[in-house]
C-alpha cells in the first residue's frame, strides 16, 4: 500500500497522482482500444461515444486513446458533447494518446500529432506516449530508425505545448534505462501490460524509482473475455480471491483494480458495458491488507496477450522471442 499520499482525492472522481513534470493525472482510465478482428474493431451506432460521455458524467477525468485504435474521432465526438453540456470543461479531462510506429523519425512526430490533434478536435493532449520503440516504413516494412531519434520529436512536441507530458509505451527497462541516461526530458509515463498473470514488479519498481508513472492496459487479465474468448488464469470465481472481494463487498475485478492502485499503477481499461463504468470507479473507498496483496501478486507467470512477436526480428522489439511467432496482428 505505498504511495498512496501522493494522490489527491477529488469528490466523485479517481484520485490523482503528481507525475514528475509536475502535472497531474488521473488514476484510473477509460481506453477505447476496442480489439482486433480483421482490422481493428470500431464501435457501432455511437457507442463508444455513449460510453465516454456516460463517463464523464459520472466522473471519470482520463480517456485513453490512440491512432492505430481509430477511435480517436469518436473521443472527439464525445468531448465536444460532454463540454457543450457545461459541466466539464477541457482542463477537467486529462486526454492520452499515441504515437504510431510509421511515424518514428524525429521530423514526423509534430506531424503526426497536429494530425491526431486536428482528429481529436483538441489544441493539445496531456500525455503523448511512442506507443512502441519499433520503427516502421509506410509501407510497414522495418525502420532503422533510433526510437532515441524519435523521442527528440516527442521533446520538441512538448516543447511546442502540442502536448503537456510526454512518454513511452510497451519499453523494456534497458530500453527506459537508455532513455533515461540519453534523453533529455524524462518520460512522465510507461504504459505496459499489467495483470495478475504478468505482475512486472521489476520493471514497475525501476520505473517509479525514477519518478516515472506506471499506467498499465488489459488490467482484468483472464478475468475477462479477450475478444470473444476466456484465457487460461484465475477467473471471477477463484477461491482464493472471491474471499478478499466479498469481505469488501466488492467483485474479484475491483478487488484487481485496487491491487494496481495500491502499486501507484493507473489502470486503462476497457468497457462498452454501461454498468461496469460504476463498478469500476468504485474502488477507492477500501484498502487491501499486505497479505491480500500477496496473494493477488501470488499468480504472476510473465503472461502476456500482448505479444506481437510477429515484430520479433526487428532490432527494438521489446520482448523475448519466441520459437512460433505469431501469424496475425495483436496491437495493443
Amino acid at each position: 500500500m505505498t504511495g498512496q499520499n501522493k494522490m489527491a482525492k477529488t469528490s466523485g472522481e479517481a484520485p490523482k497522482i503528481k507525475l514528475n513534470d509536475g502535472n497531474e493525472m488521473p488514476a484510473l482510465a477509460l481506453g477505447t482500444f476496442l480489439g482486433m478482428e480483421n482490422g481493428v474493431i470500431v464501435s457501432k451506432e455511437n457507442e463508444l461515444v455513449n460510453v465516454i460521455v456516460e463517463a464523464i458524467d459520472i466522473g471519470y477525468r482520463h480517456i485513453d486513446t490512440a491512432f492505430i485504435y481509430n477511435t480517436e474521432a469518436e473521443v472527439s465526438k464525445a468531448l465536444s458533447t460532454a463540454f457543450d453540456k457545461g459541466a466539464t470543461k477541457r482542463e477537467d479531462v486529462f486526454v492520452t494518446t499515441k504515437l504510431w510506429n510509421t511515424h518514428h523519425q524525429c521530423d514526423e512526430v509534430e506531424e503526426a500529432l497536429r494530425s491526431q490533434l486536428n482528429t481529436l478536435g483538441l489544441t493539445y493532449v496531456d500525455l503523448y506516449l511512442m506507443h512502441w520503440p519499433m520503427g516502421f516504413h509506410s509501407n510497414n516494412t522495418y525502420s532503422d530508425v533510433d526510437y532515441m531519434e524519435t523521442w527528440k520529436g516527442l521533446e520538441n512536441a512538448k516543447m511546442l505545448g502540442l502536448t503537456k507530458s510526454i512518454g513511452v509505451s510497451n519499453f523494456n527497462k534497458e530500453q527506459l534505462a537508455r532513455l533515461l541516461a540519453e534523453g533529455y526530458v524524462k518520460p512522465a509515463a510507461l504504459q505496459i501490460e499489467i495483470h495478475l498473470l504478468n505482475v512486472e514488479s521489476e520493471l514497475v519498481s525501476f520505473a517509479q524509482s525514477h519518478g516515472i508513472t506506471v499506467m498499465a492496459y488489459s488490467p482484468f487479465g483472464s478475468l475477462v473475455k479477450r475478444f470473444g474468448q476466456m484465457f487460461p488464469g484465475p477467473k471471477c470465481d477463484d477461491p482464493a480471491l472471491l474471499p478478499i472481494a466479498n469481505k469488501y463487498d466488492k467483485t474479484v475485478p475491483q478487488i484487481a483494480l485496487r491491487w494496481l492502485v495500491q502499486r501507484n499503477i493507473v489502470p486503462v481499461f476497457k468497457t462498452l458495458n454501461h454498468s461496469r463504468l460504476k463498478s469500476n470507479m468504485d474502488i477507492f473507498d477500501f484498502n487491501l491488507t499486505d497479505e491480500e496483496m500477496k496473494i493477488l501478486g501470488s499468480f504472476d507467470s510473465d503472461t502476456k496477450y500482448t505479444l506481437p512477436s510477429f515484430w520479433q526480428d526487428h532490432p527494438h522489439y521489446p520482448f523475448k522471442k519466441i520459437p512460433k511467432p505469431l501469424p496475425s496482428p495483436f496491437i495493443n
